[in-house]
């Protein structure tokens, strides 16, 4: 995948703000992909635009919060305005929170499924009419080992990634007529901001990295140059599935 392979390609990556998102974007601009940057943090947001365009990329920043209905509405309206098109689409903005499944509250369930279930539902409900009538388009699902097994205080977690596995599935059927593929990616421990804490804590860090056949971190931009070469045309018969890019941890 050598050039400018992406060229004249408009991508919209969520939860662009840092980590795999950034790292996406930056591979992607690469590429020759323009960018349409969507989060919550205009700051952060702001940083990441500024790599992107170092790379030469035309970009912008779109704040939005996933979960809002009206705001995704205005986002992909906004987008659409701003770049005339949509050809990609990255599902990437997520959260988490570690606690047994009957420890959550009320809130924290639903924090935890609108954001990483239904505000990415609602991206490709109000991006992929965008993308529509084009002849290529791609749709690329975060989501986790957590999609494949489960763990002690990751069970909500899981849940909503094994919904996301199971949208992958039907979107990819769907949208076969459009020429609109839909891959998920299900990343192990990646070295971002949010997983800081557990490798700042060294009893922690060691216990994951002795469970982990590979014994490291993995990197964003390894979960990148898999999303860069799903939106090539070498994966153009590639839909439906989910790609584990985990150290060997599942294959444990």
């Amino acid at each position: 995948m050598n050039g400018k392979f992406l060229e004249g390609r408009v991508a919209v990556i969520t939860g662009g703000s840092r980590g795999i998102g950034r790292a996406t974007a930056l591979a992607l601009a690469g590429a020759g992909a323009r960018i349409a940057l969507v989060g919550r943090d205009q700051a952060k947001l702001a940083e990441s635009l500024e790599l992107v365009r170092k790379a030469g990329a035309d970009a912008a920043t779109f704040v939005c919060d996933v979960k809002d209905e009206a705001q995704v509405k205005q986002c992909a309206a906004d987008v659409a305005k701003r770049f005339g098109a949509v050809h990609i689409l990255v599902n990437n903005a997520g959260t988490a929170i570690r606690k047994n499944v009957i420890d959550f509250t009320f809130d924290e369930w639903r924090n935890l499924t609108d954001t990483n279930i239904t505000g990415l539902w609602l991206c490709c409900k109000y991006f992929v009419p965008h993308m529509k009538g084009r002849g290529y388009g791609r749709i690329i699902n975060l989501t986790s080992i957590m999609a494949h097994i489960s763990s002690t205080g990751r069970g909500v977690y899981s849940a909503t990634k094994h919904a996301v596995a199971g949208l992958t599935k039907a979107l990819a059927l769907e949208l076969i007529d459009d020429k609109i593929t839909c891959v998920a990616i299900s990343p192990g421990f990646i070295a971002t901001d949010l997983t800081a804490p557990l490798r700042a804590n060294a009893e922690k860090n060691a216990e994951l990295m002795a469970q982990t056949p590979m014994h490291r971190w993995g990197t964003p931009e390894e979960i990148a140059s898999l999303a860069l070469y799903i939106c090539s045309d070498a994966a153009s018969f590639m839909t439906g599935n989910d790609v584990l890019m985990d150290g060997g941890w599942c294959a444990q």
